[in-house]
């Protein structure tokens, strides 16, 4: 998939284009955009839906392991709070291990940098991360984009327990009945 047909499918998602540029003067650590909000721009264009159906948020991913603590992510959260028209969820992937196995029952070890977490993520086809730069666009997709854009959603069971995949890809063949669901390995 070239980059100019990825760059022009999310372009056409007007708030996923003020995320981009809001998120770059944050400046944070090894930031992205990344997995639903971007995989969800592609399926709606591909799907012929208005570029924005169905987001529910924008995922801001980065990676600052000079301090773990709450009220450093917190601090990030308040600054995008009122982002409109988007929720904006930033998250600190350096702090997951911290919590993330009293959230879904299996422990996460500790990342070393922000590709590491979206290597991770429980589906491969929502594995990408994006971001502009002085008007350069960075992409990180360690599975490739050819599942999102022909629509298919395939488990990634490196981390994530089976339940969150089917919930998420419950949730999503609702709203993108198109898309075709690979089942959970074994």
């Amino acid at each position: 998939m070239p980059l100019d047909a990825l760059e022009k499918t999310l372009s056409r998602n007007e708030i996923l284009m003020e995320v981009l540029a809001r998120s770059e003067q944050l400046a944070l650590p090894g930031w992205y955009l990344a997995a639903g909000c971007v995989v969800q721009t592609i399926w709606n264009v591909v799907t012929g839906r208005p570029p924005t159906d169905g987001i529910r948020d924008y995922d801001l991913v980065y990676f600052d392991a000079t301090d773990l603590s709450w009220e450093a992510e917190d601090a990030v959260i308040q600054r995008v709070r009122d982002w409109v028209p988007a929720e904006v969820e930033p998250r600190n992937e350096a702090r997951v291990h911290l919590w993330y196995e009293s959230k879904f029952g299996v422990p996460c070890p500790p990342y070393g940098c922000t590709e590491d977490a979206i290597d991770s993520f429980p589906s491969t086809t929502c594995s990408v991360g994006v971001r502009v730069e002085a008007g350069r666009w960075r992409v990180y997709a360690p599975y490739g984009l050819a599942d999102a854009f022909n629509l298919v959603v395939r488990p990634n069971p490196r981390l994530a327990p089976q339940p969150v995949y089917q919930a998420k890809t419950a949730r999503w063949k609702q709203r993108w009945p198109e898309l075709t669901i690979l089942p959970w390995p074994g």
